[in-house]
């Protein structure tokens, strides 16, 4: 099979949130496109439920947010860091920002898959149950499709660019030379679904706690997420006695919590734990193939920012090939290159945002809480650095802050060019 005669115009690896983006994307600038998928169904899995308001704007192009909307997804205003007791800390609130759409969304991830997949053009073909094995090169070495295994039978695909959105152990990231090195935070993040209202319904609540972070925020019909911070090996070997007495503790702990502890109770044996990772790859593409999504970065969950970022790298990519004619190889390169130069810059400042709330949110140390605290409360003292720090979280854009801005959530400086407003009590 040769780049002459490819099945489609581009083939997409993995029909995650990533891969769904890609094909929608991709699939409305008119290409034919092949999205591929080694899994049948999607389990449930409990992350990628927040939809920032830079996402809310793409989505709506592809007409995904309609559906989403239809299926009751619920709006969330303001992202909220809290004390145990629930008092406020810092409040950034998405309606500050103005535009169409100020503010987050939330629900479940397989219905975001579900309605992504429901608004793929009529140029895309979904194939579930296929195994990407290699990937096919041109005699100068330019990726020109997949071979597959599908029911037992091996398969080329050709086609004029590949798009890599197969996860964090991505093999076509291998495959095509370029490295990852994903780093562990120390924790990990224990998570509920509660069938019970959020203590404040419209916000996403985190809580800065002496064993971390705890978080919580709405999801459709009066559901809640919790996630909570444990340690690596915290719940080892716990029956269910135990569990319960760590369930008191964690209330005495996070007075906040005490509305969800019943519930917390009853969905004991339904809860999951995850393992949070960050990294981000040195390059996003080489001739003929694109990274996106977790193929490419991810940042700890805290931010909410991996399948945002995921949904802006499809629509950058997109964007870049925009009026480039894909039989010319050259020229989808050449988009390619852009959009990696484009790109890494907003991925780098979204992987040290997530990074740094991280850090700020999840010290379990004496000295981190109180260094976390005290930029909190000197961020929440200053209306520009609350609006910046909102902005940046929204996913419409990313502005960096500076070492004057550094030295203000410090408390080292005043910050005298915008107007202070009083810090809560």
């Amino acid at each position: 099979m040769t780049a002459r005669h490819p099945d489609a115009d581009v083939v997409v690896c993995g029909s995650g949130v990533a891969g769904l983006a890609a094909a929608n994307a991709l699939g409305g600038l008119g290409l034919e496109v092949i999205l591929l998928d080694k899994k049948r169904s999607q389990p449930p899995i409990a992350k990628g439920e927040v939809l920032q308001p830079g996402s809310l704007d793409i989505l709506e192009g592809w007409d995904v947010l309609r559906l989403l909307e239809a299926r009751g997804a619920v709006r969330i205003n303001r992202l909220v860091a809290r004390e145990p007791d629930g008092a406020e800390l810092l409040a950034m609130d998405f309606g500050t920002l103005g535009g169409a759409r100020p503010w987050m969304l939330s629900h479940y991830y397989t219905t975001i898959l579900d309605c992504l997949g429901e608004s793929l053009g009529r140029t895309v073909r979904w194939r579930r149950g296929v195994l990407v094995d290699d990937v096919v090169r041109d005699p100068g070495g330019r990726v020109t499709g997949v071979r597959t295994t599908e029911d037992g039978a091996a398969r080329e695909i050709g086609a004029r660019l590949v798009v890599a959105a197969d996860g964090m152990s991505s093999r076509l990231r291998r495959l095509s030379g370029i490295t990852a090195e994903p780093l562990a935070y120390d924790h990990r993040l224990l998570t509920f679904e509660l069938p019970c209202a959020p203590p404040v319904p419209d916000e996403v609540s985190a809580y800065v706690t002496g064993r971390g972070l705890v978080m919580v925020y709405a999801l459709p019909e009066g559901a809640t997420r919790l996630y909570v911070q444990v340690a690596a090996d915290e719940l080892r070997g716990m029956g269910a006695d135990r569990l319960r007495e760590w369930v008191a503790g964690l209330v005495g702990q996070v007075p906040a919590l005490g509305p969800l502890a019943p519930a917390m109770l009853d969905g004991l044996d339904r809860r999951q734990l995850l393992k949070v990772w960050r990294y981000v790859v040195p390059s996003l593409v080489r001739p003929g193939i694109a990274l996106i999504g977790e193929a490419a970065h991810s940042v700890h969950p805290l931010a909410a920012q991996g399948m945002n970022t995921a949904i802006g790298d499809a629509h950058a990519l997109a964007a870049r090939l925009s009026g480039v004619d894909v039989e010319d190889g050259a020229a989808v390169d050449a988009a390619l290159r852009g959009y990696e130069d484009g790109r890494m810059r907003r991925i780098g400042d979204v992987h040290a945002m997530s990074h740094n709330a991280a850090r700020m949110m999840t010290s379990t140390s004496r000295g981190g809480r109180l260094l976390g605290r005290r930029l909190l409360h000197s961020t929440a003292r200053s209306a520009r650095l609350r609006y910046l720090t909102t902005y940046n979280m929204s996913g419409l854009g990313m502005r960096r802050l500076g070492t004057l801005d550094r030295l203000f959530q410090l408390g080292v400086l005043p910050d005298r060019r915008g107007a202070p407003s009083p810090a809560p009590e």
